[in-house]
């Protein structure tokens, strides 16, 4: 069936239900009103009027009766009559029935019309207010109001939604001016010794190696960091591969990577891991995960320090720990640290950047040479395994970074919170 021919009102959804309304009404009425005429109908005797004609006869003066010619009357006897009472009142039922249902038609198509349109009012708040949201702009909200039915949800739950994709276009406009800040100043670099060095036929040999180091180490950051969105716009993605991850195993691998590192910085990794907690998602992202932390623990750690990795389980939440003995985090910046590109100071005192795109120093949350997303894609694969990223401050004494995971060696009957425990589970 095809609306093409009709105007636009007539092919609204309002339209729609005020003429399911209507005929609903419309057909109970005409139901009661014909049950009512068929009962009436059944219970009692009606009949049109059958009379009878009778001659009209007079008494004469000598006492006989004569018929008077020319004149008759109808007569029937008063059954007869009862029934064309009956009959002639079922016929008027049934005319002002037939009234009836063309007046409840009309009245139940304009109350159907206003029915609909109080109903449909929270509809047309949301429609105009997506068709006022742009692309750029999701600022705009439906603030629905009145009784918490099915569409005061609808609403709430697309304002829910928009409030989402607000924070998630704001997120990827800031790393759009994250990514753009940290790539301008190793490109400069690289650009400013191919033209005054590299390029430069007098430079001497010495001018050239110094140059190629810088260029290589220009470009190695630079790798760096695309490896770290890459990683990030993979696990966004969530294109995991997963299977079972023992998570021992998966510590015991990150200390082999990175002790060959800590030891040339005269840093001990002790390790304090054992079988048993298993969790189910991506082994490469949570090893990723685990190296980022350790990887940050080595190079910040001070010389003859020692780091500690643990893997353990407790409440129904297993995890894995990294505890360091190095420059701590400051009050101040503890709610920055998992933010993408943040850096802080060296654990020395000096800013971590500068206005004129120098090159941030250490951070204390971040490794010297990274580039400033290692935390940041740390908490992303703990939080895409439906876990929790936690950092614990010791002070001078250095900090934990614990990855809290859902321990799946559990059986269903042993309850697990909706958050993991608090606290450092090494120092426990």
């Amino acid at each position: 069936m095809t609306f093409r021919g009709l105007p636009g009102w007539a092919r609204t959804v309002r339209m729609r239900l005020a003429l399911t309304y209507s005929a609903t009404l419309f057909g109970i009425t005409a139901l009661i009103l014909a049950g009512i005429y068929f009962a009436l109908s059944q219970s009692i005797v009606a009949a049109p009027l059958d009379p009878v004609t009778v001659k009209r006869f007079e008494k004469k003066s000598d006492g006989s009766i004569a018929y008077k010619s020319g004149e008759h009357f109808q007569a029937a006897d008063l059954d007869t009559v009862q029934q064309a009472v009956n009959y002639s009142a079922l016929q008027t039922l049934r005319d002002y029935s037939a009234v009836a249902l063309a007046v409840m038609f009309l009245l139940s198509v304009v109350v159907g019309w206003w029915v609909s349109g109080r109903a449909l009012r929270p509809v047309e708040a949301i429609t105009r207010t997506a068709q006022e949201i742009g692309a750029t702009d999701l600022s705009r909200r439906i603030g629905a109001t009145g009784p918490r039915d099915e569409l005061r949800t609808l609403a709430d739950t697309i304002d829910g939604m928009l409030d989402r994709l607000d924070r998630a276009f704001s997120a990827e406009r800031r790393l759009i001016e994250d990514v753009s800040h940290e790539l301008r100043n190793p490109v400069m670099v690289v650009q400013a010794n191919v033209e005054a060095v590299l390029g430069n036929e007098q430079a001497d040999r010495a001018q050239r190696a110094e140059a190629t180091a810088v260029v290589l180490g220009a470009t190695s950051r630079m790798s760096r960091l695309l490896e770290d969105l890459l990683a990030t716009a993979r696990f966004r993605s969530e294109a995991f591969a997963d299977r079972e991850v023992d998570l021992a195993a998966l510590a015991e691998g990150a200390v082999r990577e990175n002790r060959a590192v800590a030891e040339r910085r005269g840093v001990a990794i002790v390790e304090r891991t054992h079988p048993g907690p298993v969790a189910y998602g991506d082994a490469n992202a949570l090893g990723r995960a685990v190296d980022n932390l350790l990887s940050n623990a080595v190079r910040l750690a001070p010389e003859s320090s020692a780091i500690t990795v643990g893997v353990g389980s407790r409440q129904g939440w297993a995890w894995i720990a990294v505890a360091d003995e190095g420059p701590g985090v400051p009050p101040e910046a503890r709610d920055r640290i998992f933010d993408r590109f943040y850096r802080g100071d060296n654990g020395n005192g000096a800013a971590a950047g500068s206005a004129d795109g120098a090159e941030p120093a250490a951070g204390y949350a971040e490794r010297p040479d990274g580039s400033g997303l290692g935390l940041a894609i740390a908490r992303q694969v703990a939080e895409s395994h439906d876990g929790h990223l936690q950092h614990t401050d010791h002070g001078a004494s250095g900090s934990t970074f614990t990855v809290w995971l859902p321990d799946r060696t559990l059986d269903r009957a042993t309850e697990r919170g909706d958050t993991p425990p608090t606290g450092d589970p090494l120092g426990s």
